[in-house]
């Protein structure tokens, strides 16, 4: 039986947690050692340590990666626009898209927190403040995530860029809100991808069955969302059914595949990264990206932006 090992987030909507609990890999002959990690950057530093194989990541910290030499390649999608911004009872939502500036404007002087630097959400905060010319906001990173809410509450952050789950831990125990959803954050921004280890590009049946198995998650928590999250509890034990529900609502995004629309919503992430100065040169797409995979099992549309329903 062929083994993987692979790192994976606390992120309750990544494939991971279900494939953890459901024994699917198991079951298609894969048989996996699954290592947790804070951050996406951190999981960049287990890859250039040779101790994971595969990693569900953010694709700026493994594109930052690539560019030090990281042997890894992004070969699958998973979830897109996973970035929101959380703050306070005393600080406005966005009325829509075109608000953002103006939201962004209320931290003028104060700190916001972020996942570690180099992390997509560090990277997209860093993005709007600068593209809206909002000065004057210190980024605190956290190098565990579930810190944030906490530090808010305390005063010692105002605000915090982070995912969906952050912000239904922030809902629930802290009394904070939403104040930049999803989809005014980066338009298909690639939250996580499936990459892995370069060594293991020529393993093409061990690579496919892996992306048939996380598609069939995919599909289970975008068409199935109560039955997922009642697994989810289960493995867990931590947070309950609802918590997790109401987790997979915010940004219900699940698809394998990578469409031209990640592909390009990745790619701007490029000059942003130069200019951050993670990037010393240019990267191309398929410095990034190995699409034989995904094509051969996943050739048809994506499910990214299909309607959900399934959440009551």
């Amino acid at each position: 039986m062929n083994t993987l090992r692979i790192g994976y987030l606390s992120t309750l909507y990544h494939t991971s947690h279900l494939l953890k609990c459901t024994g699917w890999l198991n079951e298609n002959g894969i048989k996996a050692s699954w290592s947790l990690y804070g951050t996406g950057p951190a999981m960049v530093e287990a890859f250039a340590a040779d101790e994971i194989d595969l990693g569900y990541i953010g694709l700026p910290p493994a594109m930052i990666g690539i560019a030090r030499g990281v042997p890894v390649r992004c070969i699958g999608g998973g979830h897109v626009e996973g970035t929101i911004m959380i703050a306070g009872s005393e600080y406005a939502p966005a009325t829509d898209s075109s608000s953002v500036a103006e939201v962004l404007r209320q931290f003028r002087g104060t700190a916001i927190g972020s996942p570690a630097q180099g992390s997509i959400h560090d990277v997209i905060i860093r993005s709007m403040l600068k593209q809206y010319q909002i000065e004057g906001v210190h980024i605190k990173n956290f190098s565990w995530a579930d810190l944030i809410p906490a530090a808010i509450a305390e005063g010692e952050i105002q605000g915090a860029a982070g995912t969906p789950q952050l912000a239904v831990v922030a809902q629930t125990f802290y009394g904070q809100k939403i104040i930049l959803p999803p989809d005014c954050l980066w338009p298909f921004n690639p939250s996580y991808g499936i990459v892995v280890r370069e060594n293991l590009l020529d393993d093409t049946e061990l690579l496919k069955t892996f992306l048939q198995t996380h598609e069939k998650a995919c599909n289970f928590l975008r068409e199935k969302p109560q039955e997922a999250a009642e697994l989810l509890a289960q493995e867990s034990k931590a947070v309950s059914r609802n918590f997790i529900l109401n987790t997979l609502s915010i940004s219900p995004k699940y698809c394998a595949s990578l469409p031209a629309e990640y592909i390009e919503s990745t790619m701007k992430f490029v000059p942003v990264l130069q200019e951050m100065g993670y990037l010393k040169g240019p990267l191309l797409r398929e410095d990034i990206f190995d699409m034989s995979f995904i094509q051969a099992i996943h050739p048809d549309q994506h499910h990214y932006k299909q309607e959900h329903k399934n959440f009551s």
